[in-house]
């Protein structure tokens, strides 16, 4: 199994371009897919320099409704037009951050091979994804800037439209999120729900980052979040993208080497 940063805000070294966003690839035994797109096609650049066809993708899985997670989309349609794609229904709401729409285009309905999902899937014995997490445990104090449309008003996006993906193989489940909206917490609490047990790894963007200082309750909030992560003794944490440089400085702190960053144009995971 290997797993390769695409896309991710920073980068590896000066070979690769780095943006705000996220696209893992992920190879199996019986899979080549993505996780996420990034926000531009910028992911295509990238992949050209790692070596890797958008042709050859057979599955793709979009983690929840945000532009930095999908923008790239459309482009790999052009690209690829027989990959499986996997959506949850609640992805083509209408998303904002203050007055700003962060919300995935919606002709991404037209591409083909589209499966929306309506929660819980198990896609064959290597993947599955999950969503359906109500937890609030040390839930993320930048959602409360994240609204959702409905019926004209802007109410408190729910992030139900957050999906996971559980990777089965070579013997290892592993836990792949996008920004733990829902907080990584209470992702792996709805993880042991379905599997009864800890993944192997967990691959996931955390969403701590703020420009400004934290306030108290914020770094208790993080430090609590890395004190129940370390508890989790079997299991690997990777983390980027939305996780903040001021948060990981706090998580590794705590958890040492059970935590590691990612970057684009590196290998996470080659087993």
């Amino acid at each position: 199994m290997k797993i390769v940063t695409v896309v991710e805000n920073t980068a590896v070294n000066e070979s690769f371009q780095a943006e705000h966003g996220l696209c893992l690839y992920i190879e199996t035994p019986e899979h080549k897919l993505l996780f996420d797109t990034g926000q531009t096609d910028l992911f295509q650049t990238n992949m050209e320099k790692l070596g890797i066809d958008p042709a050859s993708i057979d599955t793709v899985v979009l983690s929840h409704g945000h532009y930095d997670h999908g923008g790239g989309l459309m482009r790999f349609s052009d690209l690829n037009n027989t990959a499986d794609i996997y959506i949850h229904e609640g992805a083509f709401g209408d998303f904002f951050a203050g007055d700003r729409y962060i919300g995935i285009n919606k002709d991404i309905k037209s591409i083909p091979r589209v499966t929306v999902v309506p929660g819980d899937m198990k896609i064959d014995d290597e993947l599955f994804v999950f969503s359906g997490i109500t937890g609030r445990r040390c839930w993320p104090t930048g959602n409360k800037l994240l609204k959702e449309k409905v019926r004209g008003e802007l109410v408190q996006d729910s992030f139900r439209h957050e999906q996971c993906l559980v990777v089965s193989a070579e013997g290892k489940k592993i836990l792949i999120g996008g920004c733990a909206h829902n907080g990584i917490l209470n992702i792996l609490d709805r993880y042991r729900e379905i599997f009864g047990s800890d993944p192997d790894i967990v691959i996931s963007g955390f969403h701590m980052m703020k420009r400004e200082a934290y306030t108290d309750e914020e770094a208790r909030l993080v430090r609590d979040t890395a004190e129940e992560l370390k508890k989790m003794t079997g299991t690997m944490f990777y983390t980027g993208h939305c996780t903040g440089n001021k948060a990981f400085v706090i998580l590794k702190e705590i958890m040492g080497d059970q935590l590691g960053a990612i970057h684009t144009g590196e290998t996470i995971v080659d087993f």
